[in-house]
């Protein structure tokens, strides 16, 4: 059997840092209390501690933190977009939060309704935000 700990740890990752610059920016940008708390919630639920309690089918912490291999990946040096604005930057970081928990979900057998209601928490938050930005 394939082990998947990579592509598991890389995602949880991703949708976790971009949740946190959506948080910072309902934070201190748009300095809405609900936006900021409803970000952060979001992002605790990506959690290794919360994620080994709500699904089985992905290794342990353990294993998944020792599956990285930042040094080998072919796609680390991959250049960074600049991004020009406020709402780039949102744009930019909401998309990688629905396609990090849209390969989770796809890489889970059994709970894959937990990672489909998240990425559709995050459309309802996507909403909410932009509409303050614009």
């Amino acid at each position: 059997m394939m082990d998947y700990s990579r592509i598991i740890d890389v995602n949880i990752n991703r949708a976790r840092e971009g949740l946190r610059v959506i948080e910072e920016i309902a934070r201190f940008i748009l300095e809405d209390d609900n936006l900021t708390k409803t970000a952060k919630k979001l992002r605790h639920n990506l959690s290794y501690k919360k994620l080994a309690t709500v699904t089985k089918d992905f290794p342990d912490t353990d294993k998944l933190i020792s599956s990285r291999d930042s040094v080998n990946d072919i796609g680390a040096n991959a250049p960074l977009k600049k991004r020009d604005n406020l709402l780039d930057i949102t744009q930019a970081n909401f998309s990688r939060v629905k396609e990090s928990l849209r390969v989770l979900e796809e890489f889970s057998k059994t709970d894959r309704m937990f990672f489909q209601k998240l990425r559709f928490d995050v459309y309802e938050l996507e909403k909410k935000v932009l509409v303050k930005i614009f």
